[in-house]
Order: C-alpha cells, then structure tokens, then sequence
C-alpha cells in the first residue's frame, strides 16, 4: 500500500486545490459580470428571488413564534433560486450565441449528461453541413445540421450507411434549426433526454465499438460554434468525444 503523502506533498495539493477553486470563482464571477451588462433583468430578479423567499419564510415564522430562524433558512432558499436563475439565463444567452452557427449542434451535445457516446462529424460536406452520431438508451440518434436541404440527403445516406451495422437497433434522425419540424437548439438536449430507453448500458458500448469501425466521412468541421467570420482552412476536423 502506498504510505500517507509527505508534508510538501499536501501543502503542494492544497495550493493546487486553492488556485483552481479560485480560477472557478473568477471564471463564475467574470461570466456574471458578462451576463449582468447584457441581461437587465438578471439583478432585480436574483435580488427579488433572495428577499421574496425571505419575505415568505419570516411570515411563516410568525405563526410558530420562530420568524427569525425561518428567516435565515429564507435567505438560503433565496439564494439558491438566485444562482438557479443566473445559471438558466446564462446557459439561454449562450445557446442564443450559438445558434445558426457551424458545429453549434455538436457542442450541445457534448454538454449531455448521463451515458451517452457523442461521434461528431461522422459526415459533413465542405459546407460545414454535419452528421453527428449518438449512442444512448434510445438506440442511435444521427443528428444533423446546416442547410435543410443539404443535411436531407447526407442524413439519408448516413441512417442507410449506420443501419447496415446496427441491425434492429433503433435509429433516430434529429435536424436541428428553427424551421417547422425541425429541433431548436436550445431545446435538443431536452429532445435527446424524450426518447424513449430501448437498450442497455452493456448494448450500447457494444454497439458503440461497432459503429466506430465505420469511420468518419466529414469534411473538415469545427469543433464547437465557429466564430462568425472564421476562415474554412482554420477549422480543424472534430474528434470523438472522450
């Protein structure tokens, strides 16, 4: 067995774990700052959330004789819908940003949580219209994005290429955009998270290793929004998602 570390071990650990929790509070402090100059109602309503929570639980109080600690359990409540609202209106803000731009679709599924196996640019043209594929409970899920009539056929021949593989499996196909059957961003981890659980957790690396031998057949794609103006030879070919 490995023996306890040495004191210059620890104290060179707790540094390490000092500066990174203070590199998160700038980082949460910097993005508040940027959220707070372009969403005017970003204050008044983490402030209202903190003393209506108050308000509430003070009166509540009064009845049992016990304002004053039910007022303290308030603030805490309020605090917590306060930082739940900056984190909601900061991730709709930064979803807004992404929209319509290459590689957006990619990226918000690499923010999926629970057991998901994200392949992007399995197929894309030099448009930067792109195939990305899932594995999950669901079975695969291709999901595309670019101009709707590109991405039709290259999702056609992508579901028809991953269909030769898969067998039964079921294959979903999602097209992200803001046209009528289509999935807004915004709302595609949410779609991701509805589909109904058709096989297990073994099923799914098993079906993953296979899918893999398949390749990518994408021209070069970026690997997360791309900025607007970016020059095509600066993007660089997405790799899986580890």
């Amino acid at each position: 067995m490995a023996g306890k570390p040495d004191k210059e071990t620890q104290k060179r650990l707790k540094a390490e774990k000092r500066a990174a929790s203070k590199q998160r509070r700038a980082q949460i402090w910097q993005a508040f700052q940027m959220q707070r100059k372009q969403d005017k109602l970003l204050l008044p309503l983490m402030i209202g959330s903190v003393v209506g929570a108050a308000v509430v639980a003070f009166l509540i109080g009064l009845i049992f004789g016990l304002q004053w600690i039910f007022l303290v359990f308030g603030v805490a409540i309020g605090v917590m819908i306060a930082i739940s609202i900056f984190g909601r209106r900061v991730q709709r803000t930064v979803y807004a940003q992404a929209d319509g731009q290459p590689g957006a679709a990619g990226w918000a599924l690499d923010q999926l949580r629970g057991q998901w196996r994200v392949t992007q640019g399995v197929a894309g043209t030099t448009h930067l219209d792109a195939v990305h594929r899932v594995v999950g409970r669901p079975g695969v899920v291709l999901v595309a994005e670019g101009a709707p009539h590109r991405v039709k056929s290259l999702l056609a021949q992508e579901k028809k290429r991953t269909a030769r593989v898969v067998g039964q499996t079921p294959i979903y196909d999602v097209v992200v955009g803001n046209e009528e059957g289509q999935v807004p961003l915004k709302g595609l981890q949410r779609h991701m998270m509805k589909l109904p659980r058709n096989i297990s957790a073994a099923e799914m690396d098993s079906l993953d290793a296979r899918l893999a031998a398949l390749g990518n057949r994408a021209a070069a794609l970026p690997k997360g929004p791309m900025p607007q103006g970016a020059k095509m030879r600066s993007v660089q070919r997405t790799v899986r998602r580890r």
